[in-house]
């Protein structure tokens, strides 16, 4: 990790990666009645440049589960196939809230550092003058 990386620069990467998955999040719960819906997953990186890595964390591309759509059964429904199935959505609820409450948290986590950093420099700088 480079020594000169700024504590502010690492909070608010953290923020930032945390408010990717919190949308995420968001999108999954809001679709997961939509018919053919897959869960979309972000991952955390540590933050390259010029080769070399920063400590800094970034969200990775978004990526959509693989995971086998259920086979949900209503003849009714205007997507069922001949045999009255059509495919539902991999999203699993009680997944999803605590993927929101742990990525909230961390966020939570990373402002109370952002915020002790910001007023540590204001002591200093209060201190110099």
């Amino acid at each position: 990790m480079n020594e000169q990386v700024s504590p502010l620069r690492l909070a608010a990467s953290g923020m930032r990666a945390q408010a990717k998955r919190l949308r995420h999040t968001a999108e999954n719960i809001a679709n997961a009645d939509t018919p053919g819906y897959r869960r979309k997953l972000v991952s955390f990186e540590e933050a390259v440049r010029f080769g070399r890595p920063t400590g800094e964390v970034e969200a990775s591309r978004t990526r959509l589960d693989q995971t086998e759509l259920p086979r949900i059964h209503d003849p009714a429904h205007p997507m069922a196939d001949d045999e009255g199935y059509y495919a539902g959505s991999n999203v699993d609820l009680v997944i999803e809230i605590a993927d929101s409450r742990e990525a909230g948290r961390s966020y939570e986590a990373n402002l109370r550092m952002f915020e002790q950093t910001r007023q540590m420099n204001s002591s200093l700088l209060e201190l110099l003058r």
